[in-house]
């Protein structure tokens, strides 16, 4: 993934990154504020030993001491030192929860030993340095005495700091805690965007298209949710930007269609449901519009849709005519003012697949291409059928339809690879579906024009009227 890639996964995924910051540092907090306040209090005893007055000796007296600070570190954790505190203090532990809140360390290259007793009870927890360190000391004096009666142990321990209770808690230390919670809510709701964004693989942008294919986006069409109802929408509404936006792919295939003999195309997609019916409806009135002669044919004779579309009666067409049960001229149908007639489906055949690969299907392509400028051919999908595939091979390219969101990589990989084992080609690529809000959204501007400046040219035109 490139850096954009991973701004547009932030964009993309910014709530479930902010919320899962949000639940991660609530719970911190949460936590910390339910956590019982413990308080700690140290006292530090000095470690001595005697010896003489060389350097030689002096030398030796202090390394033993180093030595010796090091050993009675580990030694004030022992039941020797702790059993006498919980006497003495009247604890209700043993000496092993009791050496759990006790931390011993010695500062490097010192005599002196720091005793840290961490408590809920402040009072109890200086008390506790304060009786271990007197333990120590008393076990160190005993054990360390020689056994010759009358002489002095080489070794004192002397209390050098009595512990003070403490009157700030040192646990739990709620911004710390708070911070870290900020941190890891942060970096899972970033992981977890990230893996999502790996995870999917349906398209949605020309970025995710040209990962899988080579092949030019010569259009892009946003989604409509009233496409149902005004299927025609550069009849009927040609002044809307979504009618614009035809009429640019309409550019866009014309200048494609430059040095090519055959000006026919296959609009068709990979899976149903991708708008290539409506796409190849609008597009051939949009080319009629520029004055060019053009046919709509229905190809897709197994669910036919164009008849309906353009309100035409469907029940005789491209079936009839391939099985000879009709000419041409006889089925093909003018629509609207301008130069487009459509070529309905007709009755819905046995063998599609069987028809539309026939000899007599491929002198009816080489026919329509002396008459009409260009011929639109709306055929099934490729994967579910192979109909749109033998089709292509007839024509003159096939314009793969590609729904923004819902269809993925797989889908559209395999319906290249299903036209290229039959030697057509994709002539262009056309995105629908595309969304007009969120880090996924398409401008109009990028292939017509925008809302913003329609509704500003009118406000002109009423300002002047």
């Amino acid at each position: 993934m490139e850096l954009r890639d991973y701004i547009h996964v932030l964009r993309k995924s910014w709530v479930l990154i902010v919320a899962l910051t949000l639940v991660a540092t609530a719970a911190a907090a949460t936590f910390s504020l339910l956590q019982t306040p413990g308080y700690s209090a140290t006292s530090k005893v000095f470690v001595s030993t005697q010896s003489g007055g060389t350097v030689s000796e002096l030398a030796q007296g202090n390394t033993f001491t180093v030595q010796r600070v090091s050993t009675y570190s580990d030694l004030a954790t022992t039941p020797i030192v702790l059993l006498p505190v919980i006497a003495d203090l009247d604890l209700d532990t043993n000496e092993l929860d009791l050496a759990a809140t006790i931390t011993v360390s010695a500062p490097l290259n010192t005599s002196i030993i720091e005793i840290t007793v961490t408590n809920t009870d402040p009072v109890l927890a200086a008390d506790i340095a304060n009786a271990t360190s007197e333990s120590l000391t008393r076990v160190v004096d005993r054990i360390e005495s020689p056994t010759s009666g009358e002489a002095a142990s080489p070794v004192k321990l002397t209390p050098v700091q009595q512990a003070t209770v403490p009157a700030i808690p040192v646990s739990p230390n709620v911004p710390l805690n708070i911070a870290l919670g900020l941190l890891v809510g942060l970096a899972v709701g970033v992981g977890l965007a990230v893996l999502r964004q790996v995870l999917d693989t349906r398209i949605r942008n020309e970025h995710d298209l040209a990962q899988v294919t080579d092949a030019a986006v010569i259009g892009g069409i946003v989604y409509d949710a009233k496409a149902q109802a005004r299927p025609l929408i550069v009849q009927d509404d040609p002044r809307s930007p979504r009618a614009e936006s035809f009429r640019t792919l309409r550019t866009n295939l014309q200048f494609l269609d430059i040095g090519h003999s055959s000006h026919s195309f296959v609009v068709t997609s990979s899976i149903e449901s991708e708008g290539k019916s409506t796409t190849a409806a609008n597009l051939a009135i949009a080319l009629s519009d520029s004055g060019a002669s053009v046919l709509l044919v229905d190809g897709d004779l197994r669910r036919p849709k164009v008849a309906d579309y353009m309100g035409l009666e469907g029940t005789v067409g491209l079936t009839d005519v391939l099985i000879g049960g009709a000419e041409i001229a006889d089925v093909v149908q003018p629509w609207g003012r301008a130069r487009l007639s459509v070529l309905p489906a007709g009755k819905i055949p046995p063998n599609p697949s069987e028809l539309l690969g026939s000899a007599t299907m491929e002198r009816l392509v080489h026919d329509l291409n002396q008459q009409y400028d260009f011929i639109l051919f709306d055929a099934p999908p490729l994967l579910p059928v192979t109909d749109a595939a033998i089709l292509s091979k007839l024509v003159g390219g096939a314009l793969l339809v590609v729904a923004a969101g819902r269809a993925n990589k797989h889908h559209v990989t395999g319906a290249i690879g299903t036209l290229e084992n039959v030697g057509a080609s994709v002539s262009g690529v056309i995105l629908t579906m595309l969304p007009t809000k969120g880090p996924d959204a398409y401008g109009y501007g990028r292939y017509g024009y925008g809302y913003s400046d329609d509704a500003e040219m009118a406000s002109r035109g009423k300002r002047k009227s």
